[in-house]
């Protein structure tokens, strides 16, 4: 169970239809995201321009992404969706946006010396940070 609400996800998103629960979430997800959910994620996760260009391109291609009318791909949705759970994670553990920022872009010795963005890229990798940020939660050693 995560502590962490669709609620939360879905700010981090800045969805205007908020789901109230996580089958509504994923209603959501796989009919298809704003590309403005896309948009806001990626705002919140990077520290520079730079920096959300390179993510924004690297989920969805930006070719790809400019072609999008309205709406992302149910696979792209699910990336979105990833990676706004793991900034409402990262922000519910250190409450302060900028910490969960600084955290999600500063390399970890337990990610491999990888920072725990790039490890969140998957799924598993995602449920990794999760993990990891759980712990540090609840100083429970690594």
């Amino acid at each position: 169970m995560s502590i962490v609400s669709p609620e939360q996800i879905a700010f981090v998103m800045a969805l205007t239809s908020r789901p109230t629960s996580f089958a509504e979430l994923d209603d959501q997800v796989r009919s298809g995201l704003p590309k403005s959910a896309l948009r806001a994620s990626v705002e919140h996760v990077t520290r520079t321009v730079e920096e959300r260009r390179i993510l924004l391109f690297r989920i969805v291609p930006e070719a790809t992404f400019k072609r999008r009318r309205d709406r992302l791909s149910p696979d792209e949705s699910e990336k979105t969706e990833r990676l706004a759970r793991i900034f409402a994670t990262a922000l519910y553990v250190w409450d302060s946006e900028t910490d969960a920022r600084e955290f999600l872009n500063t390399s970890h010795p337990l990610m491999e010396g990888r920072t725990p963005l790039d490890v969140s890229m998957t799924e598993l990798g995602a449920r990794r940070v999760e993990e990891l940020l759980w712990k540090l939660f609840y100083g429970i050693p690594a």
